[in-house]
């Protein structure tokens, strides 16, 4: 029965041979890039030295991470991420979804071609560009924003030194570099509405409004929901770069997040022992919260991800 097995499995392998060989690449990319580096996972565990290396260092169990729940500025960092993932997500999730469903309603294809790639652009400019733009938009001496505000007569805002202000700044440069790039998953499940359920609420009198509303939203609802659970399953993750390039020493206390945390432990310090315990530790709670948040997409009927 095994042999049996083996021998359909080689065949199809060899039927299918083309599309397991294009399969390599990608294959390869996760083995290399996500799993073999798993094995520094055991630096957390240890007095981590570079000179000794892995298999040298000293073993000491759970105090690595002890030394990293007893700092401050580790809950601090994990309190900004928080806070800046669920503004971000917050404003970006259902502009996205809102921006979809009016791309969706434009009936002039190219004018709607020429939006969508107007949106899309964004999300191809570095971190570096965008952190230049808006600190020549947003700064306090000089910045396009202020002045306009001074010449209507408002006063220039700390913008960029004050924390509140920052954060507001924070969130409106991400949605406006990944707002349009979000829109591609929803308006291709847009493309698979049924237009006959349209028809028949136009004959019952349905504005277009109310087509949206009762059609258009129910049908994409499951993908709604997948977006909204990779999104939040992403809440203790943050890119590095957003936060480092648009903060500085005045809003420490609200753009010090993970990533640039890690970043000023494990590059800066050298401490690649804390940096490595705190992955581990991002890791298992994003992974927590992504089967608790799973668990609650299918008890309100829909099917989850795990």
């Amino acid at each position: 029965m095994k042999k049996a097995k083996r021998r359909n499995l080689a065949a199809t392998i060899w039927r299918y041979k083309w599309l397991y060989l294009m399969l390599l690449p990608v294959i390869a990319y996760f083995v290399i890039f996500k799993y073999v580096p798993m094995y520094g996972v055991i630096i957390s565990f240890q007095d981590y030295n570079i000179f000794k290396g892995v298999m040298g260092s000293r073993f000491v169990g759970l105090d690595v991470f002890k030394k990293v729940f007893s700092n401050s500025n580790f809950w601090m960092s994990i309190k900004n991420t928080l806070v800046l993932n669920l503004l971000t997500l917050c404003v970006n999730f259902p502009l996205t979804i809102a921006i979809s469903l009016m791309l969706n309603e434009i009936r002039h294809m190219k004018f709607k071609k020429v939006t969508q790639s107007v949106l899309y652009l964004p999300h191809f400019i570095s971190w570096v560009v965008v952190a230049g733009i808006a600190t020549n938009l947003f700064t306090q001496n000089g910045g396009t924003v202020n002045n306009i505000l001074e010449a209507v007569g408002v006063g220039s805002k700390p913008f960029m030194s004050e924390p509140k202000w920052w954060m507001c700044m924070y969130v409106i440069c991400n949605v406006w570099k990944e707002v349009g790039w979000g829109t591609i998953i929803y308006l291709a499940a847009l493309t698979g509405v049924d237009e006959s359920l349209y028809e028949a609420a136009y004959l019952d009198g349905a504005t277009r409004f109310k087509r949206i509303i009762y059609v258009t939203l129910p049908m994409i609802r499951s993908t709604i929901i997948t977006m909204l659970l990779l999104n939040i399953s992403k809440m203790m993750s943050i890119g590095l770069d957003a936060p480092l390039l648009l903060g500085n020493d005045a809003v420490m206390k609200v753009s010090e997040v993970i990533s640039s945390y890690v970043y000023r432990l494990g590059i800066v310090r050298a401490d690649y022992a804390q940096s490595t315990a705190i992955g581990l530790f991002q890791s298992v709670v994003n992974i927590f919260i992504l089967i608790l948040f799973d668990r609650f997409a299918k008890w309100i009927g829909e099917e989850g991800i795990i």
